[in-house]
């Protein structure tokens, strides 16, 4: 597998050391693009978004919406496993990843993903990034002890590359008592008009010392999928392509990849998730790669390691 592939999140900064190795990961400082109005994605119409979204149906949604719900079969892409009461992200459409910051979506941006301390985008299918599976670090103190996940010298065990304490979610009471945490920002998530949320760090068992397991991730990820589908959202996977095909045991409903097209994993998330897909590249060349083999399936957008906003001297936008 490749190495953690993610992007600096908003107030999350890490060591110096870190984030040199991701800048040059990226390849942060050659072709950047600071145009605030990139072309639209190969596939979109380009005009800009409705007033207002459509109100969640049952119901096959007509053809040119783009959105369907999750219980309406799919021929061209196969159907999805189980119908959910939530509105899914539309199909090939305009996205925007802005969890680094706020900012107004450019024409024909259709899907926005922001931090759960932002707003959702006016008129557009919002998701809500929450970090499930670990701890920030100014949020540490505010977790029970017993819930930050311990080596067997009782030390915390942490992902160096984000100053990040794993939760604890090795046993169904850990599990329980830290998703009833994440529950109230998924609740927040709802309360603010999101439509979807965004767990990251499902593959941090990967980085647990073999303390955690996959097993352990499914079934967190799925106290997760069942609170916001009660909050009739939808959830989608983030990363960890190893895992795409337990989607049903997991409740998911979409896949959020980062460098999919660097890594050659689209193609795998694209199958699981029958396209419902929303692809972030760090890269020039990864934005090829993942546009020559799936521009016309996918939502793809290139975006600067540090997801930063307009007017920053790092922000890059670009879908082709």
């Amino acid at each position: 597998m490749p190495p953690v592939k993610r992007a600096l999140r908003a107030g999350v900064l890490g060591t110096a050391t870190a984030l040199a190795g991701l800048l040059a990961l990226a390849g942060c400082g050659s072709g950047k693009d600071t145009d605030a109005s990139p072309k639209t994605p190969r596939g979109t119409t380009g005009a800009p978004a409705p007033s207002s979204k459509p109100s969640r149906t049952a119901a096959e949604p007509s053809a040119d919406s783009g959105k369907r719900s999750s219980g309406s079969p799919e021929p061209t892409r196969g159907s999805d496993p189980k119908p959910t009461a939530v509105e899914l992200p539309p199909l090939h459409a305009g996205f925007d990843y802005q969890i680094g910051g706020a900012y107004p979506p450019a024409p024909g941006v259709r899907i926005v993903s922001r931090d759960r301390s932002s707003s959702p985008a006016p008129g557009l299918y919002n998701i809500c990034y929450v970090n499930a599976f670990q701890a920030q670090p100014e949020e540490r103190g505010q977790w029970p002890a017993d819930l930050l996940l311990r080596d067997a010298d009782g030390k915390v065990v942490v992902d160096k590359d984000w100053d990040e304490a794993l939760l604890d979610i090795s046993t169904p009471d850990k599990r329980r008592r830290v998703a009833a945490r994440v529950d109230r920002w998924i609740d927040a998530c709802a309360d603010k008009g999101f439509d979807a949320i965004e767990p990251d760090n499902y593959d941090s068992y990967t980085r647990s010392r073999k303390l955690l397991t996959a097993d352990d991730a499914t079934a967190f990820i799925s106290l997760l999928s069942a609170r916001a589908h009660a909050r009739h959202l939808a959830i989608g996977q983030k990363n960890t392509v190893e895992l795409s095909g337990a989607r049903s045991r997991a409740g998911l409903d979409f896949a959020v990849a980062e460098e999919c097209g660097e890594y050659d994993e689209c193609g795998a998330y694209a199958k699981a998730f029958h396209d419902r897909v929303v692809v972030i590249e760090y890269t020039d060349s990864g934005l090829r790669k993942a546009r020559a083999a799936y521009g016309s399936r996918l939502s793809i957008v290139r975006r600067d390691v540090l997801v930063s906003t307009p007017g920053n001297a790092d922000y890059v936008r670009r879908t082709r």
